[in-house]
């Protein structure tokens, strides 16, 4: 069976898409098979990214490794559950990696696919405004109450999980948008989290900075690993520091059979 990696939570504009598609990419470039799949079916962030690549490649004339991307039928489809649960299955038996991304909503679909997640990443930007995504906080002391809503679809995802006797999820929250303003805020937010993650069980790490060179990619359906087989493409300092994030995240995943060599 495919590794099935899901990118998740229930807030848009935190990078989900950004960081299924360096994910599943990377993956492929190190010659794995990597299955890919949007369950946000209106909006298809992720979906797009992919459809762009296909179509800059085949217009440039290039070869670049892509993820293998299944779409699902469009809103209001009967049965779109089972759909979704056939395309996995195929995945499966071709990919040694399938990437989910999940709408930044709470669906059926998305509870699907975090019970079938053996990782899940949670991109989350680095602000208490993001941090109510896992748990309630005290506004005065920001004490840590309880888990939020999502925090609790996680752990009835690891329930289910349970039941069918299958292995643990591995949650991994990635600290997006790192800046180096507001370092008493970010510090604060750090704190949090470390409580967090030993309470509802995730680990946490680094994710990607705020960068430009993010926005520029997407039309083209570019990763930052694919700049330099374009020829015309210098990489300049913030390029050369966001591939190493992007490595830094694939080792974090941990992910089974997979050596980091970009």
């Amino acid at each position: 069976m495919a590794h099935i990696i899901v990118t998740g939570n229930e807030k848009g504009g935190s990078g989900k898409s950004t960081t299924a598609m360096h994910v599943a990419t990377a993956l492929a470039r190190m010659g794995h098979r990597v299955g890919a799949m949007d369950l946000d079916i209106r909006q298809r962030s992720f979906g797009r990214y992919v459809e762009n690549r296909r179509a800059f490649l085949t217009r440039e004339g290039l070869d670049l490794p892509t993820p293998d991307y299944r779409a699902l039928p469009p809103p209001g489809t009967e049965g779109i559950d089972r759909h979704f649960a056939a395309a996995v299955e195929e995945l499966s038996a071709e990919a040694g990696f399938i990437v989910i991304d999940c709408p930044g909503s709470h669906t059926r679909l998305a509870q699907m696919a975090h019970a079938m997640a053996d990782s899940l990443v949670t991109p989350l930007n680095d602000s208490f405004i993001d941090f109510d995504l896992l748990a309630r906080i005290d506004p005065m002391t920001n004490k840590v109450l309880g888990p939020s809503i999502y925090a609790e679809m996680v752990w009835q995802a690891r329930q289910t999980r349970a039941e069918a006797g299958l292995k643990p999820i591995d949650w991994l929250v990635l600290r997006n948008r790192l800046g180096t303003q507001q370092m008493h805020n970010k510090r604060r937010v750090g704190e949090a989290l470390k409580v967090l993650a030993k309470r509802i069980g995730f680990r946490v790490a680094p994710g990607f900075s705020e960068r430009v060179i993010f926005r520029e990619l997407f039309p083209r359906g570019l990763t930052l690993l694919d700049l330099r087989d374009l020829g015309t493409e210098s990489l300049s300092m913030s390029n050369i520091a966001a591939r190493q994030e992007l490595r830094d995240l694939i080792a974090a995943l941990d992910l089974p059979g997979v050596k980091v060599d970009f």
